[in-house]
């Protein structure tokens, strides 16, 4: 990708930011607890209900609360600003009780005059849900993780019973509705923020200058360079053990681990494999590491020719050796990937078997389905590096190479981060790299969020716009199912007939690892690579 003049300025920025890091750490240190996370890239927006990716979600993270929570490290879900709930014997009726006394936290543009209530809870629905809600269009019209999962069809109505209760009733039964509401997308805002906003004429103040009432508020954001962060004194559960948190922005891995050993900063994520060894030699450094909720992968467009013919995608999947892919790239941090859900998940069929590595076959098929001599088309590859994928334009290199054995050139294109998720979702690609990190613990959360027709049509992160009856019909009638026997065998069939429609090429699931300094106390690995500080210490 050629550098653009933006590109230069950005990298001017985060020099400057690099710089004055140890002096900013070095004056911070003699009064307060700081502790520095190397952020791999700059959040999209801080709106919870717009952004689908992990950068954005670590940021939203430290601010906004739920109704529900996950437990930290777990996949339980908790009390959080709802502190009890009850579940009608249908299951389509919840009544949450909410937490009194929750402060909200201030900034520049507005303080608060009263605490979290009802109206908050009920603001946080209608602004994904309602399209006259005045906040509905408020930086995108894209609730992709709210469409995604069928909430708009799903939700009958949400109702204030009383200052402090709320009543959602469902159309139909939702095995994974409490798990869903624990996920970002769902992070509470304030209505009274957003109403002074409005009347100002600024209502997108909101998602660019933050306030929730979570642990940590925003105190500074440089876009590509720095996210500084300081712990609110009256956030409901307790003040945080750290004072200040800072998200030093550094894209390239190599450069994330010098500051690591440096002590410039004190928890890496996505590391280079390369380096792990002398990660874990390096006696100032503990490496955290365990099975990641995750899957990469390469999606067709199935509604663009030629991939719209699953002879094609078979073809393709036959024509890559994913063996060497993986070894080549993930190192000894990945395992192939079969099935469209990570081993670890239940529901995981082990009985399928993954398509073999046969570029003989794969010539056969491609001649069978009308293109004897291959065809032209485009490779997208994601400039991040991800929880699912070190090094995408890696990957797309090996595939190039294995797919003109077969006649198919493939032009490798790529774009910023947040643009090529956009286009992706807007299906301009042929084929892109694209991958996934559980949000809840849940099958639904990629077999119906990836691959459910609602998702395909809804720009949402069904990048493949794979709409197949046969498979959406098991997926959706196993969200209805609190069986979880009978949940279990129908995403093992939905398995099945994903493989047999070939919509992805099934690149690897990634082992999840996070260095850190030994004076980092109580840091943990989240199974979805969310990075909470809440809770985290560091030795002085």
């Amino acid at each position: 990708m050629k550098r653009t003049l933006a590109h230069f300025k950005m990298h001017k920025t985060a020099m400057l930011a690099a710089i004055a890091l140890p002096a900013l750490l070095a004056v911070g240190a003699a009064s307060a607890k700081t502790l520095v996370y190397c952020s791999e890239g700059s959040p999209e927006n801080f709106s919870p209900s717009i952004n689908t990716t992990g950068t954005s979600f670590d940021v939203t993270e430290q601010i906004y609360d739920n109704l529900v929570n996950f437990e930290r490290g777990g996949t339980k879900v908790i009390p959080g600003l709802a502190e009890k709930w009850s579940i009608s014997k249908d299951g389509t009726e919840y009544i949450f009780n909410l937490r009194k006394g929750v402060k909200w936290q201030s900034n520049k543009n507005f303080t608060p005059t009263r605490d979290f209530n009802a109206d908050d809870a009920l603001f946080m629905f209608e602004r994904q849900w309602k399209e006259n809600d005045p906040y509905f269009k408020v930086t995108s019209s894209n609730h992709s993780y709210f469409g995604d999962m069928g909430m708009p069809s799903l939700l009958k109505s949400v109702d204030k019973i009383d200052e402090y209760t709320i009543k959602v009733t469902l159309n139909a039964p939702e095995a994974p509705f409490l798990a869903n509401l624990a996920m970002q997308f769902a992070g509470v805002q304030s209505k009274e923020y957003a109403i002074a906003m409005l009347k100002a004429g600024t209502p997108e103040k909101i998602d660019q200058d933050p306030l929730g009432t979570g642990p940590f508020q925003l105190v500074q954001y440089q876009k590509d360079a720095i996210i500084r962060f300081k712990a609110f004194p009256q956030y409901w559960a307790g003040k945080a053990k750290i004072d200040d948190l800072i998200f030093a922005i550094t894209p390239d891995a190599s450069v994330r681990w010098a500051k690591l050993q440096k002590g410039e900063c004190h928890v890496l994520p996505y590391p280079n494999p390369a380096d792990l060894d002398a990660m874990r030699k390096d006696s100032n450094v503990t490496v955290l590491e365990q099975p990641g909720l995750n899957i990469g992968y390469l999606a067709y467009n199935t509604t663009k020719k030629p991939f719209d013919d699953v002879r094609v995608r078979k073809a393709l999947n036959m024509a890559m050796d994913k063996k060497a892919i993986v070894s080549a790239v993930y190192l000894s941090t990945g395992v192939a990937a079969t099935n469209p859900i990570p081993p670890t998940q239940w529901s995981y069929n082990k009985a399928i078997k993954d398509d073999a590595y046969n570029p003989a076959e794969a010539k056969k098929l491609l001649a069978a389905a009308g293109y004897p001599d291959g065809f032209t088309t485009d490779l997208w590859a994601m400039p991040v590096q991800r929880p699912y994928n070190p090094n995408a334009k890696r990957i797309a290199e090996l595939m190039q190479a294995d797919l003109a054995k077969i006649g198919v050139k493939a032009e490798i294109k790529s774009f910023e981060w947040g643009e090529y998720r956009k286009r992706m979702q807007n299906g301009e690609h042929q084929m892109g790299m694209m991958g996934w990190t559980g949000d809840n613990g849940d099958p639904d959360n990629f077999l119906n969020t990836l691959l459910g027709c609602a998702s395909a049509k809804s720009n949402g992160s069904n990048v493949a716009k794979f709409c197949y009856k046969p498979f959406d019909d098991l997926v959706l009638k196993a969200k209805q199912v609190t069986n979880p026997a009978e949940r279990t065998k129908l995403y093992e069939k939905a398995q099945v007939v994903f493989k047999e429609q070939a919509p992805w090429f099934t690149i690897a699931h990634a082992v999840q690892i996070a260095p850190v300094r030994k004076e980092v106390v109580d840091f943990k690995l989240s199974p979805f690579s969310k990075h909470t500080f809440y809770g985290v210490d560091i030795k002085k």
